[in-house]
């Protein structure tokens, strides 16, 4: 047996408290995530008839928390690398509660949009933070399904969401309020969990590192050489210049290609399509002759859809390989984007023909939620060095939701300019684009820790021939 396959069977497999409380706030932060941005999906119907707003302030409510999304994701950044993971996590908490109750209180169709654009704040800075204080704190073995926990949670979020509207029994200002109950639940979790052990390396405490390492393994998990690859890492970088250090040190030629790599996969994580589906399939569906009730339906299908594929992913992504299973699903998704662009330029998407557009929908949900969708958060947790992964995970989440918002603020005015079946038919090549992207640039991370993923980038060997001789038994080995 190999020392990678001794190593990999020695990582811990199971959770203690301690690591299954970090799995629960990741949860929570997945869960707000996918609820308020899937809410204001039917809340939309609600909003329009109280404010009485088109489709252009429409689009500005729904985009105003991914306008604050960015602004949260490259602000956490700072923060999380000056205050620590953990204090940052704590003030995002304290914004969702706030944003959540602004929200539910806006007087206007203006301030509502304002109000989100502080929610976003919240959840860009959880898109950024968490799945890096998981990816940090989590063994190797089980790093991918740990921060898949808040892939998953997305997931829960954006199901309760549509039941919220598809039972058009909720007012719109108490379903966008509720989220402060979570919010609020994930505050008093996080208030008991220690800091990241790699941070706290970071900053010359690596006594306090052993000790929240010894907190978060299981007992009688020998910590030593953990730490010690941690300590040598953190050595190794401050051996460097300064300016390779951060938001400067990302422009390294060696980490160039991690940032190619996380910064493309967060785009064609949007550019796929999945937004669009989220947040303006009633819109599309009453638009072209859907009732109301109809269309909220579809959208509790569409939700339970991408949960069930979160499950999927959660189970086998370890297993079956992030690239790997990538780039089996990526044409699926392609696939029915453009069935369901032909049915609406051949006027073949009326009421005789529903069921074929629902399921349309539905199976892109289904290879896009259990592939793409799974990388975003992911690659972007594991795939940067320690002395640039604040700014790493940054500049990959606002690009993540700078797509989003582009996309959001231009897909109702497309869809006016093009039509419905035209716009399906782009991203569905948009969908034929990030595979050959996958294919080309994004290795196999499977198995590897975030030591041995910085050591391939430092060596120039990042490419996916470069990660090609990773041996199918250390996937299974470090789940056995």
């Amino acid at each position: 047996m190999s020392q990678t396959q001794t190593q990999d069977e020695a990582q811990p497999k199971a959770l203690n408290g301690l690591m299954l409380m970090v799995a629960m706030v990741s949860a929570v932060s997945g869960l707000l995530y996918g609820y308020d941005t899937g809410i204001i999906s039917g809340a939309l119907l609600q909003i329009g008839d109280e404010f009485d707003t088109g489709h252009a302030m429409e689009q500005s409510i729904a985009a105003g928390i991914l306008l604050g999304a960015v602004i949260g994701a490259l602000t956490c950044s700072l923060l999380s690398e000056r205050w620590g993971r953990h204090k940052t996590i704590l003030l995002i908490c304290v914004v969702f509660i706030v944003g959540s109750l602004a929200c539910s209180i806006a007087p206007s169709a203006v301030l509502l949009a304002l109000a989100r654009v502080l929610l976003g704040f919240a959840v860009g800075g959880a898109t950024q933070t968490v799945p890096m204080y998981v990816a940090e704190m989590a063994p190797a073995a089980i790093r991918g399904r740990l921060v898949l926990c808040f892939q998953l949670a997305i997931g829960v979020g954006i199901v309760i969401a549509t039941l919220v509207g598809a039972s058009e029994q909720v007012d719109w200002r108490i379903s966008i309020g509720a989220a402060a109950a979570p919010a609020l639940a994930m505050l008093i979790l996080q208030l008991r969990l220690p800091e990241s052990p790699r941070w706290l390396v970071k900053q010359g405490r690596k006594d306090d590192a052993k000790a929240v390492l010894e907190r978060v393994r299981p007992e009688g998990f020998n910590i030593s050489e953990e730490l010690g690859d941690i300590v040598e890492l953190e050595k190794r970088k401050k051996e460097t210049k300064r300016s390779n250090r951060g938001w400067s040190g990302l422009r390294q030629p060696w980490v160039r290609p991690a940032l190619i790599v996380g910064c493309g996969i967060a785009a064609f994580t949007q550019l796929s399509g999945i937004e669009m589906i989220i947040y303006y399939a009633p819109t599309i569906l009453t638009d072209n002759g859907f009732s109301t009730s109809a269309a909220l339906r579809v959208s509790v299908a569409l939700g339970v859809t991408y949960l069930i594929m979160m499950i999927v992913g959660l189970i086998i992504v370890d297993k079956v390989g992030r690239r790997r299973l990538t780039l089996i699903m990526v044409p699926g998704a392609a696939i029915a984007l453009f069935v369901l662009g032909a049915l609406f330029v051949t006027d073949n998407a009326g009421k005789d023909n529903i069921p074929f557009v629902i399921a349309c929908l539905i199976v892109f949900m289904l290879f896009n939620a259990g592939g793409l969708q799974l990388m975003g958060w992911l690659t972007g947790s594991e795939i940067y060095p320690l002395a640039v992964r604040g700014a790493g995970t940054s500049v990959q989440s606002a690009t993540l939701w700078s797509t989003n918002l582009l996309i959001t603020l231009t897909l109702l005015t497309m869809i006016d300019t093009f039509g419905v079946g035209q716009v399906f038919w782009l991203y569905g090549l948009f969908n034929v684009a990030a595979w050959v992207f996958v294919w080309r640039l994004l290795p196999e991370l499977t198995g590897h820790s975030l030591e041995d993923i910085e050591k391939h980038l430092q060596d120039g060997e990042f490419s996916p021939k470069d990660f090609a001789e990773h041996p199918k038994s250390k996937i299974v080995g470090a789940e056995a």
